[in-house]
């Protein structure tokens, strides 16, 4: 497996085109064949998860249709109706349903969607698809709210099958995802079942383990699409019957290639969290179970004070080793390890219970790279998780004081 460049257009039987007039932009995403999606678990649901679950029940998509500026949630059932308009606009063509298309939004909560301003740059992105490079970028830069740089991630299996993906977020981002939307693409040829199946399982272990800020949107969403255009694919990909194979695809390996696209996207989510100066990287090992791995990384992701420490350059190890307590997760103090790294050093802080000597030119030099790994062994089993968050800066109150305005 390796990255390759072309974000969603890399995979075959993808074009795709995006515009931004000031805080407005719009995203359309062409690509037929089986679909499945994972959705926000907020229990305010925003207009268009409400429709585009509806659609997904067929299993398949043929156009995606994103807007941000606007979330249209919490607009009632007017709210819903201005988002069957969209899918309506997405679906003009030969051939096109707009029960196959998905419809996003993203951005302030509670206020109609502007059809006008959407109507005009429908036209417009529709005139623009390309399956080259710069559609993929268009179309990810479209869905930016407060994002400083558009995200895109694409890999190319040893059998040529590829799988692409461009997400937003930087803001409200907790586990089980927030103000988080990526669109996932493969030329491999899978069923609906199959998708989901792998969908979930990415997703898991990738978006679902970013904290920025530990609050969950109304709006979040996840959606792969199976264009079935690899030469090996097998299957009847035009009448969308395909049965629970991937070709010639080894499903491990389809499954670590959408996991590292996902990874590669969270990773980009965190990192550009509002206000971030820094990426933070939390791995934890030697836990009971996975659930308390799991629970212990997020901890200490999700920890407003180890988050400030980060910003501050300060290395208060103790704020991480306090989080890990109160996580819920199985531990015994006197077998906890801790290490402070960057990419390029590391300084073990706690050994075994214990406070370690450190090297303070070391230590400062970690505290003051790009990207800061907590490694926290708890000493009690074998299972491991890692999560990724980013620190809490001035700007970070700045940029949401400011947002509505």
């Amino acid at each position: 497996m390796k990255f390759i460049d072309g974000g969603i257009c890399a995979v075959k039987g993808v074009s795709a085109w995006g515009v931004k007039q000031d805080k407005y932009g719009l995203a359309l995403i062409k690509a037929d064949g089986s679909a499945a999606g994972v959705f926000t678990r907020n229990r305010v649901i925003a207009a268009p998860l409400i429709l585009t679950r509806e659609h997904l029940e067929m299993g398949r998509l043929s156009v995606v249709i994103a807007n941000s500026g606007n979330a249209n949630a919490f607009t009632g059932q007017e709210g819903i109706e201005d988002a069957r308009v969209m899918a309506k606009l997405a679906a003009k063509g030969p051939g096109l349903d707009e029960r196959t298309v998905a419809v996003a939004s993203t951005g302030v909560i509670g206020h109609r969607l502007d059809l006008d301003i959407i109507r005009s740059q429908v036209v417009e992105v529709t005139g623009g698809l390309t399956d080259s490079e710069e559609g993929s970028t268009a179309a990810a830069s479209a869905i930016m709210t407060t994002d400083t740089f558009a995200k895109e991630a694409a890999v190319e299996l040893p059998d040529g099958t590829r799988i692409g993906g461009i997400a937003k977020g930087s803001g409200m981002i907790a586990p089980n995802m927030g103000t988080m939307l990526a669109f996932l693409y493969t030329d491999a040829a899978m069923d609906a079942w199959e998708l989901g199946k792998h969908l979930k399982r990415a997703v898991d272990k990738s978006f679902n383990m970013v904290v920025v800020d530990g609050d969950t949107s109304t709006n979040d969403m996840v959606l792969i699409t199976a264009t079935g255009q690899m030469d090996h694919a097998v299957g009847h990909a035009k009448s969308h019957k395909v049965s629970r194979t991937i070709g010639h695809t080894d499903p491990e390996e389809f499954g670590q290639g959408l996991k590292a696209v996902c990874t590669a996207l969270a990773r980009m989510i965190a990192r550009d969290g509002e206000g971030a100066t820094r990426l933070i990287e939390a791995r934890v090992t030697g836990a009971a179970s996975e659930s308390d791995a799991i629970l212990a990384a997020k901890a200490v992701i999700t920890s407003p004070l180890v988050k400030s420490a980060i910003f501050g350059r300060d290395p208060n190890w103790g704020r991480v080793v306090a989080a890990v307590g109160y996580s819920g997760a199985e531990m015994e103090q006197d077998r906890i390890s801790l290490t402070f790294a960057s990419n390029h050093s590391s300084v073990m802080l706690v050994e075994k219970g214990r406070i370690a000597s450190t090297s303070e030119d070391t230590l400062k030099e970690i505290m003051g790279s790009k990207e800061v790994i907590i490694s926290t062994d708890l000493g009690v089993g074998s299972e491991c998780a890692t999560a990724w968050g980013c620190d809490l800066s001035y700007d970070y109150v700045r940029i949401n004081a400011e947002y509505t305005t």
